[in-house]
């Protein structure tokens, strides 16, 4: 029998569509000096990410922490084409806004169900900021 999608609604911070497998990670994400813009493998020593890739992933945080350098990184791993795809957060600050909005990334927060509880890594997910919408299709568990 098919899992069911589960649809999440939240605020859009960056409109735009992307779709992918999650990346769910519980700590929040340091851009500035934490990230390989080549690959956009997490460099941050000690992170839960750390020597994993973000590339193509719809990446779920719960929010960016450091200094503003942050955002042009961001911007930086989507000029790269190594960046997130999307990006969901429990809280989305200025840093992460700004550079999803350079880097025309898609990404809501302040989502009716707890990301970080509804989406799990290798999740199909589907992220609609244009409607403000989430839908996660449950990987095989």
């Amino acid at each position: 029998m098919p899992e069911m999608i589960t649809v999440l609604k939240g605020r859009t911070i960056r409109k735009g569509y992307a779709e992918g497998e999650a990346l769910v990670c519980h700590e929040p994400i340091g851009f500035n000096f934490g990230f390989d813009v080549a690959t956009g493998t997490v460099i941050e020593h000690g992170h839960a990410l750390e020597n994993i890739s973000v590339k193509g992933k719809v990446l779920v945080f719960p929010n960016g922490k450091g200094s503003t350098g942050g955002s042009f990184v961001i911007y930086q791993l989507a000029k790269a084409a190594t960046g997130p795809v999307a990006m969901i957060n429990t809280t989305t600050e200025a840093i992460i806004a700004v550079g999803a909005i350079m880097g025309h990334i898609p990404v809501l927060d302040s989502l009716d169900q707890d990301p970080l509880e509804a989406i799990h890594t290798g999740d199909f997910v589907r992220v609609d900021a244009n409607r403000g919408i989430v839908e996660v299709e449950p990987r095989r568990r």
